[in-house]
């Protein structure tokens, strides 16, 4: 009896030790970029208030096979009231690898199969660059790219705490691409 309990406890470990690595691996194969920016740079004018404002191109590879959809959030924890929030994207069909730039602000997203978006900190659906007050040092845009085992069931126009509600437990790995901005 205890030699078939050791047994067991050993294939357990063993399993799980497996699935451990299995899900490092698959977190070092994912990964973020844009052409526009590269990690911890600035991200140009272009992208930002002080410019048209147009959302950078994003590109990923690596996620899951599991993965059903994909959701991003950029928001920037240096802001003087508190964390802000520049884009809250999501339902992005799994089979997509890149958001192009300047995507357009709309509650869904035809060019990206009916992809929705969320409502900035702005106020506003879609991409809001940034704009950080003059003089208040260098910003910190976090793009995080959630990849998840689920289509989400929310509706256009959804806030960045309700997106993160509805990805509790159904996120699989995310990856972050950090670019910054400062404005003297």
């Amino acid at each position: 009896m205890r030699r078939t309990i050791c047994v067991i406890v050993a294939v357990v470990s063993a399993c799980l030790v497996a699935r451990a690595a299995e899900k490092e691996a698959t977190m070092s194969q994912f990964k973020l970029t844009s052409s526009m920016f590269g990690a911890n740079q600035p991200i140009p004018k272009r992208h930002t208030g002080e410019g048209p404002d147009a959302s950078p191109a994003l590109k990923w590879e690596g996620a899951p096979p599991a993965t059903k959809s994909f959701a991003l959030i950029c928001d920037d924890p240096d802001a003087p009231v508190g964390t802000w929030v520049h884009l809250v994207i999501y339902d992005i069909p799994a089979k997509t690898t890149e958001l192009p730039e300047n995507v357009a602000r709309t509650d869904t997203v035809p060019d990206l199969s009916g992809t929705k978006q969320g409502v900035n900190d702005f106020g506003r659906v879609g991409y809001g660059g940034p704009m950080p007050p003059r003089g208040h040092g260098m910003h910190h845009y976090h793009f995080r790219l959630y990849a998840l085992d689920t289509a989400l069931a929310l509706q256009p126009r959804a806030t960045k705490k309700q997106l993160e509600e509805a990805m509790k437990g159904h996120i699989l790995a995310q990856i972050e691409l950090v670019g910054t901005y400062q404005r003297n």
